[in-house]
Formats: C-alpha cells, sequence, structure tokens
C-alpha cells in the first residue's frame, strides 16, 4: 500500500468515525424523546384508569385533594392559550418589528449597540420576570382599568402575559433578525432596482423568504411561553379559573404540574399521577405545534423555491 492509498484509507476511517458519532447524538437524542414520552404516558395511562378520560378534557372544575376530588381540566388549559396569546401578541409584533428595524433599517454602529441590548433580556431568570410582573406591571394593570370603571386582580393573566411577551421578545427578535439578514442581497437590490421602495420590498421580498426562520422562530417562543412557570405562579396566581376574563386570576398547565408534585399525597394517588396527565397533554399540544410548524416551513420553503426559478 503506497502513500496516497494509506492516506485516502485514513480519510475513509476518519469520515465512518465521525458519521458514527453523528448517528450516535442523534440516536440519543430520538431515544431521549421517546423516553420522555413513556415516562409520561404509563402514569397518565394509570391516572386514567383511576379517573374519567372525558371529564379530565372537558370538566370544568378542579379540585384534588379533597374528599370528593375532581379533575376537571379545563379551566387549566384555558388559563395557559388565554396566558400564551397574550404572549405571543405582546411578543411576536415587538420581536418581529424590532428584528426587521435591526437589520434593514439601523446602521451597522446602532445595530451593534441595539442587538445585544436586546438579548441581554434573554439572560434575565424568569424570577426576576415574575418581580416585575407582580410588582410593577400588576399594580399598574389594575391603576389602569380602575380609572375605566373596571376591576382587574391583582394577580392576572393580562400581567403574567405581558410580561412573559417581553421574556420571548428577544427569542424572537435575535432568530427572527439573523434570518432576515440571511436573504441574499441581490434580492433586496433586484427589488429596489424595479422600484419597490425598501417598506414594500421587505412586505413583498425579505419576509417572505425568511418566513420559515420566522415560524421557527415563533415555535421556539412558544413553547417557551407554554413553558413557563415561575411568572404565571408570582402575577397570575395558583386558581384554576375558566373564564375569558383576562383581568382575573387565572393558572396553567405547568403550574399544576408543579403543585402536584410538591404535595404530600402518595406517588400512586389521582392528584399526584394528574401531574403526568396533564405533562401528556402538553406533550401532545406540543408535538401538533411542530407538526403545523413544519407543514408551513415546508410550504414557504416550496413557494419560494417556485418564485425564484
Amino acid at each position: 500500500m503506497n502513500a496516497f492509498e494509506s492516506k485516502t484509507r485514513q480519510n475513509e476511517l476518519k469520515e465512518l468515525f465521525i458519521k458514527a458519532v453523528l448517528i450516535s447524538a442523534a440516536t440519543v437524542s430520538i431515544l431521549t424523546t421517546f423516553g420522555v414520552l413513556f415516562s409520561i404516558l404509563f402514569e397518565a395511562i394509570e391516572f386514567f384508569q383511576l379517573r374519567s378520560f372525558w371529564y379530565f378534557i372537558t370538566g370544568t372544575e378542579w379540585s384534588p385533594g379533597v374528599a370528593d376530588s375532581k379533575f376537571g381540566a379545563l379551566p387549566i388549559f384555558s388559563g395557559t392559550f388565554i396566558i400564551t396569546l397574550i404572549a405571543m401578541s405582546v411578543a411576536l409584533p415587538i420581536g418581529l418589528g424590532s428584528a426587521i428595524f435591526t437589520s434593514e433599517y439601523a446602521s451597522p454602529s446602532l445595530r451593534d449597540k441595539l442587538k445585544p441590548l436586546l438579548e441581554i433580556l434573554a439572560g434575565i431568570p424568569t424570577v426576576v420576570y415574575g418581580f416585575f410582573a407582580a410588582i410593577t406591571v400588576a399594580p399598574f394593570i389594575v391603576k389602569f382599568f380602575a380609572a375605566f370603571g373596571l376591576h382587574a386582580s391583582f394577580n392576572s393573566a393580562l400581567a403574567s402575559g405581558v410580561v412573559m411577551g417581553i421574556m420571548i421578545i428577544p427569542v424572537i427578535s435575535s432568530l427572527s433578525d439573523d434570518v432576515i439578514r440571511a436573504v441574499p442581497r441581490s434580492q433586496r437590490d433586484a427589488s429596489l432596482a424595479l422600484g419597490l421602495t425598501l417598506s414594500e420590498t421587505i412586505k413583498s421580498i425579505l419576509l417572505p423568504s425568511a418566513a420559515p426562520g420566522i415560524i421557527a422562530a415563533t415555535l421556539l417562543g412558544l413553547s417557551k411561553a407554554l413553558g413557563e412557570t415561575m411568572i404565571v405562579v408570582m402575577a397570575a396566581g395558583l386558581r384554576p379559573n375558566l373564564t375569558w376574563n383576562f383581568l382575573e386570576d387565572m393558572t396553567t398547565v405547568t403550574v399544576r404540574i408543579v403543585d402536584a408534585l410538591v404535595g404530600d399525597h402518595e406517588f400512586d394517588s389521582p392528584d399526584t399521577l394528574s401531574a403526568f396527565a396533564l405533562g401528556l397533554v402538553l406533550f401532545v399540544v406540543t408535538l401538533l405545534l411542530n407538526v403545523i410548524s413544519v407543514t408551513l416551513i415546508r410550504r414557504f420553503k416550496e413557494k419560494y423555491k417556485i418564485n425564484t426559478l
């Protein structure tokens, strides 16, 4: 075997080794996902053997720890989605707007100053956001709506959702800024050369081209909102409350999971096992959101490919 063949053989072995490492990493990720699913699934099945699945999905009363305990999770699900909707209503327009400004309108020096300031928000602990919501935002909301004759609770979904949205802004802003800047410069120049203004170029060229990345950033922010606990505990409360009034207190799935697991109940009791049932529902909801986002991303990519042929 000459030196060339020996070098080629060494390169092939290196490639096989790298491939094996990458396959192992992917396998660990997949197995971890299935491990999480099965660890939740078996305990959730045990809970549904003790309590009605239909009532769990559609019931309106959640009262564990009492003689006639009831596990109707509809108030918990509604609180989760209302607070998440408020958070995304704050985070998405502000995050996307700041990303468009820093990538297209701001000068390089201004962008270098603004982007680190936005990303500092991502490093603040959620308990600090909780203090901010409880001490600053909640009293402001109470006083603001009192001026219009409306009663707002100090523990409200609005206070929790607004602060949670502020927490998510850097996630959406930073990722959206990166994907917008990744759109080829030639597309911007061609659009401007055809007479479109910068705002029209952003609307018609940049945002559709960057849509897959923006959707992914939005999904990541949505997942953070669904999984947030501390802000909800400190600003929205612990009471399952089936209402559309975002000025009242309500709770979320993750808060009830923590509350169920830190109690002094037996592990095989319905009170404790209800946490796994809630976790299973949250897992399924997150999975569906991922499937929907992947579908949307593929459609945008196909449309973008067709339009650029």
